[in-house]
């Protein structure tokens, strides 16, 4: 049961990646930003410079692996990875771009990393929020020892949020997690803030 759980992630996970791309490609604009009030939170561009990296590696690495390579079976085999890996590099980065974060305009928050996270977190169980620059090395959605799950984009985080209460979400590979904040990358963190404090009245508390 638990090995036909994680293909049918996999397979979700490949679809959605799939459909992300299609939408970055086709310029349709962010996924999950209502019209009307809500707010996207851009985070992708902390990555680009890592991508690009990953990227040129890539295809690098698939290029010389084709001329080097003369088994029919394996030159295939390498061939089909090499060019997977290259699709999953520009896939991801593509998610990241149209999934944003999104402030809501009932003040909820919605925090995502590309096509492997997706958490909401409802108004009333924001405590608080602030501009907190840091730099995490564990992977998206890990939780430390203090009950924070950091979200971090190109090895930083630059807005902090606590909660009333914890809450449990899901992690990348499907396991579930508790955090009571959390910390993760905006582009613009003092709009994010502000924008975050007004809605959720976390002002006027």
């Amino acid at each position: 049961m638990r090995a036909a759980g994680a293909a049918l992630r996999l397979v979700r996970h490949e679809l959605l990646l799939f459909t992300c791309l299609l939408r970055w490609v086709t310029r349709r604009g962010p996924h999950g930003v209502r019209a009307g009030g809500d707010l996207p939170v851009p985070y992708a561009a902390g990555q680009l410079f890592v991508t690009v990296c990953f990227l040129f590696a890539s295809v690098v690495e698939t290029v010389v692996l084709a001329l080097l390579v003369h088994w029919p079976l394996v030159h295939l085999i390498c061939l089909v990875l090499g060019l997977w890996g290259i699709y999953f590099v520009i896939a991801l980065y593509a998610s990241c771009a149209v999934r944003p974060h999104v402030v809501g305009a009932d003040g909820s928050l919605r925090l995502r990393y590309g096509a492997l996270l997706d958490i909401g977190i409802p108004a009333q169980r924001i405590a608080s929020a602030r501009v907190d620059r840091r730099y995490p090395s564990s992977a998206p959605g890990a939780v430390d020892a203090a009950g924070r799950a950091d979200l971090a984009v190109g090895g930083q985080t630059t807005v902090t949020v606590e909660l009333t209460e914890p809450i449990t979400f899901t992690r990348v590979l499907g396991a579930r997690a508790t955090a009571r904040a959390f910390s993760y990358h905006a582009e613009d963190p003092e709009a994010a803030v502000a924008t975050l404090r007004a809605r959720a009245r976390l002002d006027h508390a």
